[in-house]
C-alpha cells in the first residue's frame, strides 16, 4: 500500500467487466463463448436412440401385443424372444399391474 493509502492493483479501480491486460480479455471472451459437448453428445445419442422426430407418423392405437393373460413368471421363464418389440409403455403397464397385485407397489 502507497503512503497516500492507494492500493498497488491498478485494475482495482476499473469498472467490473473492463481489464487492462490482452490475456484477461480472452479469457473473458473463452468463458462467454461456452458449449456444452456432454450435452450435444447426449441430444445426438438420444436422438439416435428415440429417432428423427420429423419421420415419426402419428400412431394409431393399436391392440396390445402381450396377451392380457400373460404373467409374470411367462416372462421369466421363457428365454425366447418377443414377436415383436413391445413398446415401455406397455411393459411398465403390465409391470405395475403385478406389482400391485403383489403388493410391491403402493
Amino acid at each position: 500500500m502507497d503512503i497516500n493509502g492507494s492500493n498497488s492493483n491498478s485494475h482495482e479501480s476499473q469498472p467490473p467487466g473492463t481489464s487492462n491486460a490482452a490475456g484477461e480479455d480472452k479469457l473473458v471472451e473463452k468463458e462467454e463463448v461456452f458449449v456444452n459437448h456432454a450435452e450435444i453428445a447426449w441430444h445426438e445419442m438420444r436422438k439416435q436412440w428415440v429417432g428423427d422426430p420429423s419421420h415419426n407418423t402419428q400412431r394409431t392405437s393399436r391392440e396390445p401385443i402381450m396377451s392380457w393373460t400373460t404373467t409374470y413368471e411367462d416372462l421369466l421363464l421363457t428365454t425366447e424372444p418377443f414377436q415383436q418389440p413391445i413398446p415401455l409403455a406397455e411393459m411398465v403397464d403390465f409391470l405395475v399391474d403385478i406389482w400391485l397385485e403383489e403388493g410391491l407397489y403402493d
